[in-house]
């Protein structure tokens, strides 16, 4: 079969770098060939960190960073090519997701904006692209994430087994795989968001490896009900959130409720945080699966995913590698595989796990 290539540009909320995969969907089963990693220097992620908030010149502040990403986009795709030796006129197009740095769920006044000059994107590399995922679905009711759910249904799904993906990036969300009944997916709550801004306030190291610092402190419990009392825990699917809510402001608030705490402890309490929170959601609407498969950043948390097995026992918990594909690359692969269904006409937002009135053709095509 001849192959048939896409590009899938991933950019999350824990604003580390950018995913880049090169997908062939020519054969049967679509295959990954090849990936590559663009870490973002300090003085973007703090530029980026800063547009989640309103502030001077922000709209020109905006503009310019959407350049500067596209043009980082661009320079991810051409070296990713050339890392695979493949032409770009040999690519049908390339899925970029943007980078979010506002997201509103609230049904009065719902809207997401991720940063990205999709027309630039297109002019510096010669390859269609695909972007603006979130709109349609927004615009037909829904909140627009989370979008990656249909691919789990279309790669991870099983006709005999009930199965979970957890997707731990800055965010965490699940998607409940049920042969017999529809998919679910919803963000259950903060994944390394929180982990990684402490962290970086209080050692100097934007994230902690394998869980190590969490793993020398103490769950303050007093602390831990105070942030599961958030309300966003107890709200039903269709839901999806975002650093507009959680971030070092909002724990900085909830910390202050409690006596002063070692930074070690709180990092603990966040860890865990992130436990229950995904354990919860899984208990309360995934009651059948047994098998719980983990991808994202915080696939690489070691005491994470330790702790995530306690807190589910009798179920397997392992990561997404061991369906066949690597753990780092699946939102990615996601987004190639979306802007495949936009260049086909085809549907690819689940309705009841966005919300929206109905299936819809996402993204819009900027041509080469």
């Amino acid at each position: 079969m001849a192959p048939i290539y896409y590009i899938g540009l991933m950019s999350g909320t824990s604003l580390d770098g950018i995913d880049a995969v090169l997908i062939n969907f020519g054969e049967p089963k679509p295959t990954l060939l090849a990936t590559l990693f663009y870490p973002y220097n300090e003085e973007l992620r703090t530029n980026l960190l800063a547009l989640h908030h309103a502030g001077f010149d922000e709209l020109n502040r905006a503009a310019l960073l959407s350049n500067q990403l596209s043009m980082l986009y661009a320079q991810t795709s051409l070296d990713l090519l050339r890392k695979s030796k493949i032409s770009p006129n040999a690519v049908t197009a390339i899925g970029c997701h943007g980078q979010t740095i506002r997201h509103c769920p609230e049904k009065e006044k719902r809207y997401t904006i991720q940063l990205i000059n999709a027309a630039l994107l297109a002019e510096l590399t010669q390859i269609t692209v695909v972007a603006d995922f979130r709109s349609r679905d927004i615009a037909a009711g829904g909140q627009g994430a989370p979008l990656v759910p249909a691919f789990h249904k279309a790669l991870f799904g099983d006709a005999d087994k009930h199965r979970i993906i957890v997707n731990i990036g800055g965010i965490a969300n699940i998607t409940k795989l049920n042969p017999n009944d529809e998919v679910i997916g919803f963000d259950c709550g903060p994944g390394n968001m929180l982990m990684d801004a402490w962290s970086l306030r209080h050692t100097g190291k934007g994230y902690d490896d394998k869980g190590q610092w969490a793993k020398t402190g103490k769950i303050i419990q007093s602390l831990l009900d105070i942030l599961m009392d958030e309300s966003f825990f107890s709200l039903p699917p269709p839901k999806s959130t975002g650093r507009d809510l959680f971030n070092l402001h909002w724990l900085e608030h909830k910390i202050s409720q409690c006596a002063p705490q070692a930074p070690e402890n709180v990092q603990a309490t966040l860890l865990q945080l992130t436990v229950i929170s995904i354990a919860n959601a899984i208990t309360d609407y995934c009651r059948m699966a047994n098998e719980i498969y983990v991808c994202g950043g915080g696939a690489h948390n070691t005491y994470l995913i330790k702790q995530l097995s306690n807190a589910l026992p009798h179920r397997t918990v392992a990561l997404t590698n061991t369906l066949g594909v690597d753990a780092d690359w699946v939102e990615a692969f996601a987004f190639a595989w979306l802007a495949q269904l936009t260049i086909l006409g085809k549907p690819g937002n689940l309705s009841a796990v966005t919300g929206a009135k109905g299936e819809r053709v996402l993204g819009a095509i900027y041509p080469a």
